[in-house]
């Protein structure tokens, strides 16, 4: 079973397997660690991560790339839309509201939304950690995403990693993750106290800031602060926009007009803030940027500081944030750890040592400390893998209110349109985590659920609507219903249940007394006044991290309290007992924004396809470099090493054949199907085995020959000399076997003389495979003979195994058959002990020797 950590970030990518010796971040096809994320669509195929990067400078239309931007955020949001102006392919506003990516592909205009897109992304990360582990099926794993994703936006996460073919055990706060990689390992922390450290996540596109506390054997997360729009490429679009506007005041270009030339532009701003980083001032040089006009330029890292000035004064909101909800000051901050692709800018360091007091750390991997944490999280989360015990307390960062429309006049905290509502998991709610809310109604009903404070999101405030219900009732009673509310380990809020309470009573007979061993058992507390009219007050937050059990039920999954079966519970008083009866009530989920299951399931076919159309363009394109190379390595061969096996007008026949495959694939052959380049190959090879063959035949003849030789002088000095060891055969199976290598020697040597008569050229008639097969006869028939055992073994145990067969040093006088039998090179000695002889064939018994 893998267990794999999955760091999709908004410019790259990053996979970190857990193995018996630690985590390792594992290498693409490119031996590279990082795999952007991209996906270039061609006219026949897909190109996804390093292949994806390299054609964005040629198809910068039609190559999607930041779409983590895009994910579960409608296209009117203001933030999407600032997004969309950088962005070289083009985004619609679909029929929902959300974005649609419009580009082109296998010849035609598709529109894909940014979960779909994402699930490629996934399924290429899929592919590099199924590779790297060897093993196919690679589902589970835990996937990194920012604290401040929406519900929607996490619904989103896990309907992409459901169409690449994954589950994800967890859905783990970026920052957390990198928390999780930083203490685990740490054998110093406090037992008693708090060490407090402060995590800056500075990205490619967002902010995160993080105060978390440690002591041994676990963490507890203070709080979260963010910024969604502040990261790296933020600092890359104030050079973009710089240089466009020197540029075409110096050489009359204006980059904006060419999307193009905006890449290049941007890719070298890139590279520029990374000089700037370590370097007071660095030079821009692009040749031909646009209209065949080459383009410099220059600036130093004031400059640069000056003009990102905007975007540098918002690095302390969040800090004096996540002081404030830690209820912190700065001097109980003990460690400052920064990461992220984008804190490698002196002047955020420079913020953040005058903020803090102290000088901000950089003791982790930047770019695979959150990949890293998420393997350990899924490893923790995993039966496969034992981990070392370390309790991670995470904390939901939005608040979360349930609303319903009241059934009565006295309903409380009732709006104008008769609603009331209650806060269910406030802001800072450990995750996950449960509550009970009690209803009593008369028939089916519709809860809200939706953000409490929406400032910090500027998201549509309402998340999902649940209806529960139907349910039968008598003469319009209401009935009790309990709902229960969850927030799980992805941080999404669902009601997972609704039960029916129903309450009886029923006499008891008191003559006999329960025996004093029965356990006790739970009951509900049921009133005996009328019930009120409308109570939409919450329990107490029950929430149970490691999985302990409460007063709720009994433990149930990702460590949360869960209700057992429905049962019957009895209370008696006054010889009168209330049995309450628990009935489950359906539960039916619409998600403002989410996918239903028909489209999940025609977006999983969709990618399927699209799969399968890769995979044949990439056989395609194997097989016809098959062809090309095979042409080359035959033309080179047929003038070197196979010139002697094929005659003179052959060899011209099959040059001109080579010559007319490889112009007809430079010119109608360029651009052809699977099959056609087989058929090529298989038409060449027609020619060209031969040839091969004989050749093959010819190089390693010397060697079989020299095998079937050796056994042949083997059996026969066994059979002829006086060795002790093989007393106890009778003479007439020693002639046996003497007479059976007489006729492979005969054998061998007429079929030696006519082949050493023939060409090099001509087809053999002594074959490798005759030569192999003449070996296992003479071993099949020999063997039983002189490996036959003793009938009364001697003193002297003779040790397990095969015995040793060597010539003996007396010679007889005569003999009918001779076994010194020459090689091809006669001064070549035989080894002391048998070769192994590759055969065909695996035998049971081994040779002797």
């Amino acid at each position: 079973m893998s267990v794999v950590g999955l760091d999709f970030g908004n410019e790259s990518c990053i996979v970190a397997v857990a193995r018996q010796r630690g985590i390792d971040v594992v290498l693409n096809e490119e031996s590279k660690r990082e795999t952007p994320a991209v996906v270039s669509f061609g006219e026949k195929q897909r190109f996804i991560g390093t292949a994806g990067s390299a054609s964005t400078l040629m198809n910068p239309k039609n190559s999607i790339s930041q779409v983590k931007r895009l994910l579960g955020r409608q296209f009117s949001d203001p933030e999407v839309q600032r997004d969309l102006q950088s962005l070289p392919f083009a985004v619609t506003k679909g029929p929902d509201g959300f974005p649609l990516i419009q580009v082109r592909y296998l010849g035609e205009q598709r529109a894909f939304t940014p979960t779909q897109v994402m699930a490629m992304i996934l399924s290429n990360l899929k592919s590099i950690a199924e590779k790297n582990l060897n093993a196919a099926g690679v589902v589970d794993c835990c996937i990194g995403i920012p604290v401040y994703f929406t519900d929607l936006q996490r619904r989103a996460v896990l309907d992409a990693a459901a169409i690449a073919g994954l589950h994800p055990l967890r859905l783990f706060h970026e920052t957390t993750a990198t928390a999780l990689e930083y203490g685990i390992y740490k054998t110093d922390l406090p037992e008693n106290d708090q060490l407090n450290v402060a995590f800056v996540d500075i990205g490619h596109a967002s902010f995160q800031v993080c105060i978390v506390g440690f002591c041994k054997g676990g963490l507890n997360v203070l709080a979260h602060a963010f910024d969604r729009s502040l990261g790296g490429r933020d600092f890359d679009e104030v050079l973009f926009r710089h240089f466009a506007a020197n540029f075409r005041e110096e050489y009359k270009v204006d980059v904006y007009q060419n999307a193009r030339a905006c890449q290049r532009l941007r890719s070298a701003c890139e590279k520029l803030k990374k000089v700037l980083s370590a370097n007071l001032e660095a030079p821009l040089n692009i040749e031909c940027l646009m209209d065949e006009k080459d383009v410099r330029g220059f600036i130093q890292r004031d400059e640069f500081e000056r003009i990102s000035s905007p975007i540098l004064e918002r690095v302390k909101g969040p800090l004096e944030k996540a002081l404030s909800e830690a209820g912190i000051g700065v001097e109980d901050v003990h460690v400052v750890e920064v990461v992220g692709s984008g804190s490698r800018v002196p002047a955020i360091i420079r913020i953040l040592s005058e903020f803090f007091g102290k000088e901000p750390r950089r003791t982790m991997n930047a770019s695979e400390c959150v990949a890293r944490g998420c393997a350990l999280q899924c490893a923790m989360l995993s039966p496969t893998f034992k981990v070392r015990e370390f309790q991670v307390n995470e904390k939901f960062p939005f608040p979360i209110a349930l609303s319903w429309k009241a059934s009565g006049p006295e309903s409380y905290n009732a709006t104008g349109d008769n609603r009331q509502g209650t806060l269910v998991f406030p802001k800072g709610n450990p995750i996950p985590s449960v509550k009970p809310l009690t209803f009593y109604r008369s028939g089916k009903f519709f809860v809200d659920v939706h953000y409490a404070d929406v400032r910090d999101l500027q998201t549509p405030s309402k998340i999902s609507t649940y209806m529960i219900g139907p349910f039968q009732f008598n003469n319009g009673e209401r009935l009790k219903v309990e709902v229960k509310v969850w927030l799980n380990l992805h941080g999404i809020v669902s009601i997972e249940s609704a039960t029916l309470l129903e309450v009886a009573e029923v006499p008891v007979s008191t003559e006999k007394e329960p025996a004093k061993g029965t356990a006790k058992m739970d009951t509900d507390e049921v009133k005996n006044d009328a019930c009120p009219a409308d109570t939409g007050e919450s329990d107490v937050n029950i929430q149970n991290p490691r999985g302990a059990d409460d007063a709720f039920g009994v433990k149930g999954k990702n460590g949360v309290a869960e209700s057992g079966p429905a049962q019957m519970e009895t209370e008696a008083k006054a010889n009168v007992a209330k049995k309450v009866k628990k009935t489950l009530v359906p539960v039916s989920e619409h998600v403002y924004g989410g996918m239903v299951p028909t489209d999940l399931q025609k977006a999983g076919e969709k990618e399927l396809e699209m799969a399968l159309q890769d995979r044949v363009m990439e056989e395609t394109k194997e097989k016809k470099n098959a062809v090309e190379a095979y042409v080359y390595d035959m033309r080179n061969k047929l003038h070197d090493k196979y010139q002697g096996f094929v005659t003179g007008s052959e060899r011209d026949a099959f040059s001109a054949k080579l010559q007319e495959v490889e112009d007809w694939l430079y010119e109608d052959g360029e651009d052809e199907t699977k099959s056609v380049y087989t058929a090529k190959l298989e038409e060449l090879k027609k020619q060209g085995d031969p040839i091969e063959e004989h050749y093959k035949e010819y190089s390693e003849r010397g060697p079989i020959i020299d095998q079937l030789i050796y056994w042949i002088n083997s059996y026969c000095e066994a059979a002829m000399f006086e060795d002790p060891e093989f007393d106890h055969i009778d003479l007439v199976e020693k002639q046996k076997v003497i007479t059976e290598c007489a006729k492979a020697e005969a054998w061998l040597r007429e079929k030696r003389q006519q082949q050493d008569a023939l060409p090099k050229y001509a087809t053999p008639v002594l074959l490798i495979a005759d030569i192999k097969r003449k070996a296992e006869a003479l071993d099949r028939f020999c063997r039983p003979i002189m490996m036959k055992p003793k009938r009364a073994p001697t003193q002297s145990q003779t040790p397990s195994g095969t015995p040793q067969l060597q010539p003996s040093e007396s010679q007889p006088e005569s003999s009918d058959v001779s076994c010194e039998i020459s090689s091809e090179s006669e001064s070549q000695a035989f080894p002391t002990g048998p070769e192994q002889m590759d055969t065909d064939e695996a035998e049971s018994n081994p040779r002797p020797g």
